[in-house]
């Protein structure tokens, strides 16, 4: 009885592990050096559009996406979310903070959190209020 739930719960895991073989993983392009704008299109694909050139790091690149995404909602925009890549990075700025990411279908890692006046932070720097 025993051995059949072990076999069993094998045979789950392996089928759990082959199926996420065959989800669709988008990954980001590597340019490097090069923070891009991330657009889904009606048909699904992902458009790529260059927004600064030369930034050192995913962070710097993270601020020119949140820079960007403020001036946005200051024209008026709808949208309070904002995808982007940085070598090989998905950058996901969303209301709680900033995600990463390999894929774009895939998990989402947090990177920054926002604060209780909306700046960026490492999470764990701020003190519990």
């Amino acid at each position: 009885m025993r051995l059949s739930v072990v076999a069993l719960s094998l045979l789950v895991a392996t089928a759990a592990v082959s199926l996420t073989g065959c989800e669709k993983q988008t990954k980001a392009p590597f340019q490097a050096g090069v923070c891009l704008h991330v657009i889904e299109q009606k048909d699904g694909t992902l458009k790529f559009n260059p927004v600064a050139q030369n930034v050192p790091s995913l962070e710097l690149c993270a601020a020119e996406l949140e820079g960007m995404r403020l001036r946005f909602v200051r024209l008026g925009s709808p949208n309070r979310e904002m995808t982007g890549a940085y070598q090989g990075k998905f950058i996901f700025l969303q209301k709680e903070g900033i995600y990463l990411g390999d894929t774009y279908e895939g998990a989402r890692f947090m990177s920054l959190v926002r604060t209780g006046d909306g700046r960026l932070a490492v999470p764990g720097a701020m003190p519990p209020q």
